[in-house]
């Protein structure tokens, strides 16, 4: 089951591919920047097991996540040393940005926190002018994703965003989920509830 969701999402993920490479016809497989949001608890290991069935032309691929994560710097190594022994090209940066948002913290204080994490996130993502934005939850997501489309607005570089709800949100959807639902170019969800209650998101199944 998990074999074939990861079948049916692997055409939008392609999207992008498609799209780069009408722009450089030279090219047989065009290589795509690809930012990654990683996030504590288990939003990091999801986001790797996605990224565990894209091809070598995904490269380089920049990870995001907050200051205060202990975890995902330590997965994410790992991950790339694995993958390395498969594509011995693969790149890859880390980065950090001030956290956004913590858990239980209060609404008013969350749009603070968020701003600040912004005026982190916004030049970063200009420098690595991504051409896809994949994430999967951690509220560090959105000050990233309203980033990049301040630069898309701005005709300084259009990043499509994929945003893949976490598998343990089965009838509502996370904060930032209600947030990146409305400014994400395809939103899926794992369980056909939040289907339901979101038509325009994509349901898939269980794909991590």
């Amino acid at each position: 089951m998990e074999a074939l969701a990861l079948l049916l999402l692997l055409p939008l993920l392609l999207v992008p591919l498609a799209l780069l490479a009408r722009k450089r016809r030279c090219r047989r497989t065009p290589p795509l920047r690809v930012l990654v949001v990683a996030g504590s608890g288990g939003h990091t290991t999801e986001i790797l097991r996605l990224l565990s069935c894209l091809s070598e032309s995904y490269s380089p691929r920049h990870y995001i996540f907050a200051d205060s994560d202990k975890m995902s710097e330590a997965k994410i190594r790992s991950f790339e040393q694995k993958r390395a022994e498969t594509f011995p090209n693969s790149q890859f940066t880390l980065d950090r940005i001030p956290r956004s948002r913590e858990v239980r913290q209060s609404w008013t204080s969350s749009v603070v926190t968020t701003l600040y994490s912004m005026l982190y996130s916004l030049p970063l993502t200009y420098k690595l002018k991504p051409d896809l934005i994949l994430c999967n939850g951690p509220g560090t997501c959105v000050p990233v994703c309203i980033s990049a489309l301040l630069l898309g607005l701005l005709g300084i570089k259009r990043a499509i965003i994929v945003y893949v709800e976490s598998i343990c949100r089965v009838e509502t959807l996370s904060l930032s989920g209600k947030i990146l639902y409305y400014f994400s170019d395809y939103f899926i969800v794992q369980w056909p509830d939040l289907k339901e209650k979101y038509p325009k998101s994509v349901f898939l199944g269980r794909i991590v």
